[in-house]
């Protein structure tokens, strides 16, 4: 795994690096939103290994597995080390040089652009509440639908209950300085429903870790 040791101010400006790539010894980078709400992210969470909460989750997966917004590859390292194929999928440049540092097997790509083995994977993965990438998740959950087979799953992080649902222009700050402004979606534990229905898949399981994050397995609506 690489080990980022310069500060930020020697990194690239931050509208041009993923925020995996900031400064790891400083663990809070914050989301924020245009209407003032933020989401504080856990950056050593992302260069580190999988947590055992991650590990009991993808431990219940079926392979092979496609992670959507791979980031560092933290998860697609800890699918191989268990021998189940795995790839990782991520727009930046950064995410994947780190990715690939640490051995997972990744490409840099728009996940809306052809993906390897489409209608072929069993799980596609959405942690970090990566089912907010593009602003639009039941067009993201749609593709996901696409990527998976018939009897696929798409297991998503979402927020816990009462968050709802809502697109948002977000932007990533750290020690005052922050990235360009993209789009965005917050997706509550109570809306997941509601947002992935449409896309025709249906909830077949929604919980909490200990920890309180909150995932949704989805699966095609019968």
């Amino acid at each position: 795994m690489a080990v980022l040791t310069a500060t930020y101010r020697r990194r690239p400006a931050l509208s041009q690096a993923h925020p995996s790539e900031w400064v790891p010894q400083r663990p809070s980078v914050v989301l924020r939103t245009e209407d003032g709400d933020t989401l504080d992210m856990d950056l050593t969470r992302w260069h580190d290994p999988a947590t055992a909460e991650e590990q009991d989750l993808l431990a219940a997966v079926q392979g092979p597995v496609i992670d959507l917004g791979c980031g560092p590859g933290r998860l697609v390292v800890s699918l191989a080390s268990r021998s189940v194929p795995a790839l990782g999928v991520d727009s930046s440049p950064s995410a994947i040089a780190l990715a690939r540092a640490r051995g997972a097997t990744v490409l840099q790509r728009d996940l809306f652009q052809p993906l390897p083995g489409e209608g072929r994977w069993a799980t596609a993965l959405l942690f970090d509440g990566n089912v907010g990438i593009g602003g639009d998740p039941t067009r993201l959950l749609a593709r996901c639908r696409e990527l998976t087979t018939a009897g696929g799953q798409v297991v998503a992080e979402v927020q816990p209950p009462g968050t709802g649902s809502r697109r948002v222009t977000a932007w990533f700050e750290l020690d005052g300085h922050r990235s360009e402004p993209f789009a965005w979606a917050v997706i509550g534990a109570d809306a997941i429903a509601d947002v992935a229905a449409p896309a025709g898949l249906a909830v077949a399981a929604l919980g909490a870790t200990p920890s309180g994050r909150w995932f949704a397995r989805l699966q095609a609506a019968a």
